[in-house]
């Protein structure tokens, strides 16, 4: 059966030997190269790599000040992984609901749900693809609230002719874990549009340490260097920084290739399944990730895909329904496209004759 994801990998690794007998595993040369190359793709140099998603979000929470019982408002149609770290720094999680359509926040209930209390937005970009970031953008910028995009699934994803990561957002999240591209066999990034935001999150990243005077001239720690911020040791290391700058190499080839068997679906649903919708609004260009579909009947679709050898799946249970983020709220956008949306494998594994 063709799965829905698949780790990708370069066939060679020429330096990887080197690099793990040098002595220097830690964030080093490596990992400044991937931030730098990071940085270019998506027309943003303010990028910093970590060890996981979780760290990036929580390395954000922190900058941020994000206190307890401060609110944060968010999609529950995402990966836990997008919604966990609230609950772990004790943040109220306000769910706003999401345009069945899209499957990402609606401007219009996020507004709703705007107090006193709320520090920030997080917008994620349900599988890739990009939501109402103009919309959500302004309401952010009209309300004194950082906007974060949440493009754990969205790399390489444009909106309105930009990347992730550079359309007017307040930050980005990236995920580089094992099924998502580039991957690093796990890590992530953080991306701020202000530049002024940097030596924070460097210091937070880092256990709050200034590399630069933490040691004396004798290599001792110095007694004259602070420690200012908490912080985590989410620095990403020197192997997994190697591993993510070759496969950045190879981004645009491989999304292109997930871009060719979106356009084969099309075709193929268009014909074949006149009673499906195909997902997506012009104003995205998505990563394909997956290849989302609004059907009738979501149970039936599932398995009729996979009778023909394709991994269909709903891919991501309505975060609102878990205990840890409190009690239970109805949405009916969000029941609406989880009984709607059915996500088909479009990787860069699948050859074009397997969709014919």
């Amino acid at each position: 059966m063709i799965p829905l994801y698949k780790p990708y990998m370069p066939e060679e690794l020429p330096e990887m030997d080197t690099i793990l007998h040098s002595g220097a595993l830690s964030y080093g040369k490596w990992g400044r190269k991937f931030e730098e190359e990071l940085g270019k793709y998506i027309e943003n140099p303010n990028v910093f790599v970590v060890n996981s998603f979780n760290s990036a979000m929580l390395v954000v929470l922190t900058t941020l000040g994000i206190r307890p019982s401060e609110e944060v408002i968010a999609s529950p149609m995402s990966c836990l992984a997008s919604n966990q770290p609230f609950a772990t720094l004790s943040a109220k999680v306000v769910w706003a609901d999401i345009d069945p359509e899209t499957g990402t926040l609606s401007p219009d209930s996020v507004a709703k749900m705007i107090t006193p209390k709320t520090k920030a937005i997080f917008h994620n970009h349900h599988c890739g693809y990009p939501g109402y970031i103009d919309e959500i953008n302004e309401i952010g910028k009209k309300n004194g609230i950082f906007v974060v995009d949440d493009a754990i699934e969205a790399f390489g994803s444009e909106y309105k002719g930009n990347k992730i990561g550079n359309t007017g957002s307040d930050a980005t999240v990236f995920s580089f874990q094992t099924v998502r591209l580039p991957n690093a066999i796990d890590g992530g990034a953080v991306a701020f549009r202000d530049k002024t935001f940097i030596e924070k999150v460097k210091l937070i990243r880092d256990l709050g340490v200034d590399r630069n005077i933490f040691r004396n001239l004798l290599g001792e720690i110095s007694s004259k260097c602070d420690i200012l911020e908490p912080g985590y040791g989410a620095t990403l290391s020197e192997p997994n920084s190697y591993i993510g700058c070759l496969q950045l190499g190879k981004i645009e080839k491989l999304l292109n290739m997930q871009r060719e068997n979106a356009r084969t679906w099309k075709e193929n649903i268009v014909a074949e399944y006149p009673q499906y919708k195909i997902f997506g609004k012009p104003f995205q260009n998505p990563n394909y990730w997956v290849f989302g579909v609004l059907v009738p009947n979501k149970q039936e679709a599932i398995l009729h895909f996979r009778d023909k050898d394709f991994f269909a799946s709903g891919v991501h249970l309505p975060n609102n329904k878990y205990s840890v983020f409190g009690q239970y709220e109805k949405l009916p956008g969000v029941k609406d496209f989880f009984s709607r949306f059915v996500a088909l494998p479009c990787g860069w594994w699948i050859n074009k004759e397997n969709l014919l």
